[in-house]
């Protein structure tokens, strides 16, 4: 018996180290082909640049702060809904038929920030955190992907769910040596020539000191057509000419509220995408969209799953209008499909719940963690202040269970604790204070009470998280449409530049 098991160990460590060695040499071709400009690999270059057909109409979605956990936690909570089998429902777009898996490091870290990812997507090249569309001494400017695509007389359009100022969004029209320069990439927006911008509004409309000229001024002045009502902008035609479509409500920092607290009749990302297709697709030379889902990222930051889950949903949602139109254009469209960076250290996976996993504990949160600070944990504050009475958490518990789901009693003693401490400490007891950097372990800088609600919400579904930041680890890429076998393989995020550049037929040009 001893004999056999050893001959049997020995045949499948063999046959271990040839799946490895197979493995590494699929992962190797697999890179080389997806680099396309690496020197050692010349045929890459002879086999992108054979592509059948040239796209017409390029879609870019741009997930920031999504990578696959993002998208699996979305797919798990998607099934859960549904079903109790374990299961998930594939997004739209992770059915298509081309995935590549892409790096995210910049010019001075493996984890990159959104300037800098963004950078690297919208033209080729590497850059620090921090900076748009500039090299790392900040002299040298970029030329955009959408900049190419315009003068190759196509419409653009760029779309995000955050303020349009924003470093993803600008990583397509502006080039600023700091992406806090917000009123000057505003100011840039409006000189892009571009044709629609929609979604978020302008964080800085009259600069960091509120003493410069609006920035809406500007844009009705350089020709641009200014909306931010769902009436006028239903009322958006064909025709209109330049457009800056602003949504009528926007809940933090000039951007549109999380899905999960957007109320009825209200816009979606869908509908400014669907918006942007009937406004440009009128151009017979086509165009070329970036829309963002921006606030993935945020809700990543925060550590709340329940409304990054809501808003991956929302941008499948938004990406189905595009898979509409290339049905309607299948020899002409190009759609890719990617994520910045990852956000939070998300994974599917606590150590309180083992093997298990509970999404539909994540199915009864009915807002976000921002809506609860403005709508409830902010008003009860000035209520305790104004009238002078005892802060107490048995206060607040029917409005947690309400928008979170969370019975307190059935929460173990030390869930309790937990959540008793954080209310004293977003309530101010000087009691119950912490050295600085044990509190950002803590909550990361957001309110002790919600985060600690976030994160046993999230717990007890079994989804756990390792920072309030980003992380390196690399992001997938989908794509479907003209040219979409050169997005396969595992290459780096500047790739995608490159790669959109080949299936649009465009030379690269100095900057």
């Amino acid at each position: 018996m001893k004999s056999k098991f050893l001959k049997e160990g020995r045949f499948f460590l063999k046959q271990g180290k040839n799946v490895l060695v197979l493995s590494l040499v699929l992962l190797l071709s697999g890179a080389l082909f997806a680099a396309g400009t690496m020197e050692q690999s010349p045929g890459a270059t002879a086999q992108a640049s054979q592509v059948d057909g040239t796209a017409k109409y390029v879609f870019l979605f741009i997930g920031d702060g999504m990578a696959t956990p993002q998208i699996n936690a979305a797919e798990s909570y998607a099934n859960a809904k549904v079903s109790d089998d374990v299961n998930v429902q594939h997004l739209r777009f992770s059915q298509f038929p081309v995935v590549g898996l892409t790096t995210t490091y910049d010019a001075g870290s493996l984890i990159t920030d959104s300037a800098s990812a963004g950078t690297a997507i919208a033209t080729g090249n590497k850059t620090l955190s921090g900076v748009i569309n500039m090299d790392v001494g900040k002299t040298v400017a970029y030329k955009t992907i959408a900049e190419y695509a315009k003068e190759q007389g196509k419409k653009v359009g760029v779309v995000s769910s955050v303020s349009i100022d924003h470093a993803t969004p600008a990583c397509f029209y502006a080039k600023v040596p700091s992406r806090g320069n917000m009123y000057d990439i505003a100011v840039q927006l409006t000189e892009s020539g571009f044709d629609y911008f929609g979604g978020g509004g302008f964080a800085q409309p009259t600069g960091k000191k509120k003493d410069q000229q609006n920035i809406l001024g500007i844009a009705k002045s350089a020709g641009f057509t200014y909306v931010n009502t769902v009436d006028a902008f239903n009322a958006l035609k064909p025709g209109v000419g330049k457009v800056v479509a602003v949504n009528e409500r926007l809940q933090d920092s000039a951007a549109m509220p999380y899905e999960i607290d957007r109320k009825e009749g209200e816009l979606s990302l869908a509908d400014y995408n669907a918006k942007g297709i009937e406004l440009l697709s009128d151009d017979p030379d086509g165009f070329f969209m970036m829309v963002e889902s921006g606030k993935i990222d945020w809700a990543g930051h925060a550590n709340d799953a329940g409304a990054s889950i809501r808003d991956t949903l929302a941008f499948d949602e938004a990406i189905g209008k595009a898979i509409a139109f290339a049905n309607k254009h299948p020899k002409d469209t190009l759609i890719i499909v990617t994520g910045d960076h990852e956000t939070g250290g998300m994974t599917i996976g606590f150590a309180g719940t083992k093997y298990t996993t509970f999404f539909n504990e994540v199915a009864k949160q009915t807002m976000s963690f921002t809506a609860f600070g403005q709508e409830v944990l902010a008003p009860y504050k000035a209520q305790i202040q104004a009238s002078g009475k005892k802060a107490q958490l048995s206060d607040l518990l029917p409005a947690i269970e309400q928008a979170f789901g969370m019975d307190f009693n059935a929460l173990t003693k030390v869930q309790q604790n937990e959540l008793e401490i954080a209310f004293e400490r977003s309530m101010g007891n000087k009691m119950i204070k912490a050295q600085v950097e044990d509190l950002y372990l803590l909550y990361g800088g957001y309110e002790p009470l919600i985060i600690k609600i976030t994160q046993i919400t999230n717990q007890q579904a079994g989804i756990g998280w390792t920072t309030y930041s980003h992380t390196g680890v690399p992001v997938a890429t989908f794509a479907r449409g003209v040219g979409q076998e050169l997005f396969q393989g595992y290459y780096d995020n500047t790739d995608i530049f490159d790669k959109m550049m080949v299936a649009m037929g465009i030379e690269k040009t100095a900057n």
